[in-house]
């Protein structure tokens, strides 16, 4: 009796082995096989996104350089995008088509007017997880940063801006505003004074029709987003900041008492931080 159940045994457990080498070579087996691929990967080490940070006027992409270093340190690719400062109908299409060129998830960052570029540039990129505003614009369809930045008191930057004309490519005269050597306590209070001189001689203008003109997509109504509120900040009020961020219905706001409008350079750990919340949070 022994020995027949012993055979009866081998012969099912050889039936067995042969019915699943058949199933492996059929489509049945391939299904099987690359419906675990997925299954192994999300056990894996996630892919960290890369890191776009857009900055706004009276600045260039060294702005960001301290944060970028924070974010190196953890293991982030990170791009500084050159921001034209012509307005949206130029600048928006520039950084879309930087992030065209970035494979894998991207989370994007922005400072001041390069939130009004991210607002209109991500709008349908599928590879922009997560926007991360840092005291920055954050329009709706239809407005210019005009409207947002009168919404509220407080702003102080526009008298210290020099407008000088420059010739634009079709002929036209158009006006660049940029930041005088007066304009520390109006938009960057809280470095050294040799900083500051330094951010100054550096700075990029903006052409001044960047504030009327409207937006044309919100991208952080289908993207998550993130927001930092400089307490100080004498560039774009800091309940205009409150206000934006509470409509995009940002997943997490972080408030700066003591920042002025460059949190990025005089508060580079904590925009880090956030930065990274994003990553780790939609990546």
């Amino acid at each position: 009796m022994s020995t027949n159940i012993s055979r009866r045994q081998a012969l099912m457990t050889g039936a067995a082995v042969a019915g699943s080498a058949v199933l492996l070579g059929t489509g049945l087996g391939a299904e099987a096989a690359a419906a675990a691929e997925p299954q192994a990967a999300n056990r894996g080490p996630k892919v960290k996104p890369t890191i776009v940070l857009v900055h706004g006027g009276y600045a260039d992409s060294s702005c960001w350089n301290d944060v970028i270093r924070e974010l190196q340190h953890e293991g982030y690719t990170t791009i500084a995008g050159s921001n034209p400062l012509r307005g949206i109908p130029t600048d928006a299409p520039y950084i879309a088509s930087l992030l065209d060129s970035i494979p894998g998830p991207v989370v994007l960052v922005a400072h001041s007017m390069g939130g009004t570029v991210i607002t209109n540039a991500a709008a349908g990129k599928g590879n922009v997880k997560a926007l991360v505003y840092i005291s920055a614009f954050v329009p709706d369809v239809g407005e210019t940063q005009g409207d947002l930045i009168n919404k509220f008191p407080g702003s102080e930057v526009l008298p210290v801006s020099v407008p000088v004309a420059y010739t634009k490519a079709d002929g036209t005269t158009g006006t660049d505003l940029y930041l005088s050597k007066d304009g520390q306590a109006a938009f960057a209070a809280d470095i050294s004074k040799d900083a500051f001189r330094v951010l100054q001689a550096t700075q990029r203008p903006f052409d001044a029709d960047s504030f009327i003109f409207p937006t044309t997509a919100a991208a952080w109504k289908t993207i998550p987003s993130w927001g930092l509120v400089a307490g100080r900040d004498k560039a774009i009020p800091p309940a205009c900041e409150r206000f934006m961020y509470s409509r995009a219905k940002a997943r997490k706001v972080v408030e700066v008492p003591t920042s002025s409008h460059v949190a990025m350079i005089s508060h580079p750990r904590t925009v880090a931080r956030l930065i990274k919340d994003a990553a780790k949070a939609t990546c």
